[in-house]
């Protein structure tokens, strides 16, 4: 999911200093800035700024007038931290009509030269249907771990990766669980990951349908209502098919409003419109529909 992408409301805010107390400031929320602007005023993670004001996730809604506790003091786990590493994760893509190296590095996220030098390419600019390309993932871990590191947003998934097949039919039935057109699911899927599981964004998003993970517990929490673990490919897919039913309803069922919160954060699209990277996702999410 993009750096946009929040899972409900977000309401501009700014602060003004008013009170102090202990191990935290008082600070009376206006217009004019948003929560992940005001964590980053202040250095510290979006997601530190949400527990401390126990708030339900980091789209909640926020009014003017009140006030927001800012923690003064460090983290409470303040252990040394491993050096990062980072690694080259390579996936197999099979090149589809109508696919350009181009269109396939910007869907990946990655570089098209690098696709080509992994994928031995003489020329750049000749790809063939059923051609298998490589594309390389660079993902950042701590100290080798195959864990996760919440803080920093750097994921790795352990365990073998299920094929595109298996992904697809797990997206395919949690659909039809939700109600919702497994066509679109699908077209998100392919959009968002190419039905990889393995793949991690830079900003941390999880894999087939790339879930932040302070998205994941939004939804785990106030929508399954059962803990989800993204690096499943069934939870990773309820998490996202979840919150697509979601954007459905407060969009009355406009898909393309729909796919543009999942993308963007349907906050942002209500109060500042479509970005164009966004306008571009949506009309290729539901131009994929069209073929699923």
């Amino acid at each position: 999911m993009s750096r946009y992408r929040l899972p409900v409301a977000v309401l501009l805010l700014a602060i003004v200093a008013t009170a102090s107390t202990s191990g935290a400031s008082l600070y009376r929320i206006k217009s004019g800035d948003t929560l992940s602007g005001i964590a980053h005023h202040f250095h510290m993670s979006l997601h530190r700024l949400v527990a401390f004001n126990h708030l339900p996730g980091p789209g909640t809604t926020i009014y003017a007038g009140a006030t927001l506790r800012i923690p003064t003091g460090p983290p409470r786990h303040t252990a040394a931290k491993p050096a990062r590493t980072t690694h080259t994760v390579v996936s197999t893509y099979i090149v589809k009509p109508g696919d350009n190296l181009t269109a396939i590095a910007k869907r990946f996220r990655a570089s098209a030269h690098r696709i080509a030098a992994y994928s031995h390419l003489r020329n750049r600019s000749m790809i063939y249907v059923g051609q298998r390309l490589r594309i390389p993932h660079d993902v950042r871990t701590r100290g080798g771990s195959s864990g996760s590191s919440a803080s920093h947003g750097a994921y790795q998934l352990s365990g073998p990766a299920p094929s595109q097949a298996t992904v697809a039919a797990v997206l395919r039935a949690t659909a039809r669980r939700w109600h919702i057109d497994p066509r679109l699911v699908l077209a998100v899927g392919w959009q968002e990951s190419g039905f990889n599981q393995r793949w991690i964004s830079s900003t941390g998003a999880v894999g087939a349908m790339q879930v932040e993970p302070y998205t994941g517990e939004f939804v785990s929490k106030y929508v399954v209502r059962r803990h989800l673990d993204l690096h499943k490919i069934s939870d990773n897919a309820t998490a996202g098919v979840a919150l697509l039913t979601v954007l459905l309803r407060e969009t009355h069922g406009n898909a393309a409003k729909a796919v543009a919160g999942y993308y963007q954060g349907l906050a942002s699209v209500q109060s500042r419109g479509m970005y164009d990277d966004t306008k571009r996702y949506v009309a290729n999410v539901l131009a994929l529909r069209n073929r699923f």
